[in-house]
């Protein structure tokens, strides 16, 4: 089990940082933090040679501001970063996806995501008293999880090395992007013909890998193995995967992961954000190191842009929130695990006993980054939306519970 990198305590870090100055600055003056957030940068408009039927935006045309282009655009960096990781997972030799111990896990991120959802729907159905609010509305804001949130807490918990923090990370990952998954399709934005967009990234992926990705044959000249080590082929179809996620109207967080597939990789895994990762240079792995460095400046921004937490915010539901990370989620979990443990007769990976698998859904109760990002499309925009943030950032009282049952019951 090699040892994380460091490099996703500093990502915690900057996070925590961008979200105390956007509490701060919206408690003392929320006026100038939301004009700010909602600044109107620029109106984007679809090019006027495409017919209307393929470049319906709805009601209005999309306006780029700081909280948009955090959220839509310098986040994907951020998704194709954690993307990376779950992707390596599963095709690559010792992948944690790559073989039978993944299928436990796998059931309890199933079962975390339908505990959530109908305890959400079951708490707000009896105490959402919003105007604005109407039966089972957001019920996909507590699918997601926090990655690096999970992480930075669950090392304290378990300790660097610990096979329970790798089970984290996984299921953390899958989490998030389940959320995402779930949220583009029960909001696609845009007709059905906007769907026809989704051609883009699939020509654009198997188009680069054809030319460039694919594995060289082992008489090929150096020329043409140099070819599968550039970078600029991959961004470029990376740039147009990501026009084709958002033309299509799914969420743009989502528009660099079709590109993943076609980048030359390692040829095993070294586990989740290992540090050993550094010293590869396959082109995958060389790409996600260029963004070390950003992602710290981007999860900053998001934290300035989508963290600010009205603390007079506190409505039903807030309690619809907490019920969902800490009820449904948890519950979920546990139950996840223990039919898929019985239908696949698989047990959870060696060093997990029944401590450490309380002490996950307890951390799986953290949920910030990709709830938020589900927010102005799960929920109508003003109070219900606020609450709910409110109720993410209380949340992390989650991680507080699981050190002090991680003290209070010493491993077996």
């Amino acid at each position: 089990m090699y040892r994380v990198s460091p490099f996703v305590r500093h990502f915690a870090l900057s996070l925590c940082l961008g979200i105390l100055a956007a509490t701060l600055w919206l408690n003392l003056d929320a006026a100038s933090y939301y004009d700010f957030i909602e600044w109107r940068i620029a109106d984007l408009r679809a090019p006027a040679f495409l017919p209307d039927w393929l470049t319906q935006w709805g009601s209005q045309s999309p306006a780029l501001t700081p909280a948009s282009l955090t959220s839509d655009g310098l986040m994907a960096l951020f998704m194709f970063f954690i993307g990376k990781e779950l992707w390596e997972a599963v095709v690559l030799e010792r992948g944690a996806l790559s073989g039978p111990q993944s299928l436990v896990p796998l059931g309890g991120v199933i079962g975390a995501a339908f505990g959530a959802a109908v305890v959400w729907i079951l708490v707000g159905t009896v105490i959402e008293s919003a105007d604005e609010a109407s039966v089972a509305i957001g019920w996909q804001v507590p699918l997601g999880s926090d990655v690096v949130l999970c992480y930075v807490i669950g090392r304290r918990v378990f300790g660097s090395g610990h096979p329970a923090l790798h089970v984290l990370l996984l299921v953390s990952i899958a989490c998030d992007f389940l959320g995402l998954l779930v949220l583009g399709l029960s909001y696609p934005s845009g007709g059905l013909f906007r769907l026809g967009w989704l051609a883009l990234p699939l020509i654009a992926s198997f188009g680069v890998w054809a030319l460039y990705g694919r594995r060289p044959d082992p008489e090929a000249s150096e020329t043409a193995r140099r070819r599968g080590l550039l970078l600029w082929p991959y961004i470029l179809a990376g740039a147009l995967c990501y026009i084709g996620i958002a033309a299509a109207g799914l969420p743009p967080a989502l528009g660099l992961l079709p590109i993943i597939p076609a980048i030359p990789h390692a040829d095993r895994s070294f586990g989740f954000f290992a540090e050993a990762e550094t010293f590869l240079h396959d082109p995958l792995n060389r790409l996600a190191q260029l963004l070390v460095r950003p992602l710290a400046v981007v999860l900053f921004l998001f934290g300035l842009t989508r963290g600010g937490i009205d603390l007079a915010a506190f409505a039903p539901t807030t309690l619809t929130t907490l019920a969902a990370f800490w009820i449904g989620k948890p519950l979920g979990f546990l139950i996840g695990c223990m039919l898929a443990a019985r239908i696949t007769r698989r047990t959870l990976p060696q060093g997990i006993a029944l401590r450490e698998l309380l002490l996950i859904a307890m951390l799986l109760g953290i949920g910030f980054t990709v709830p938020v990002l589900a927010l102005d499309t799960a929920l109508p925009g003003g109070g219900m939306a606020e609450a709910a943030r409110l109720g993410l950032a209380i949340t992390l009282l989650a991680g507080a519970a699981a050190l002090m049952l991680a003290r209070m019951t010493p491993r077996a």
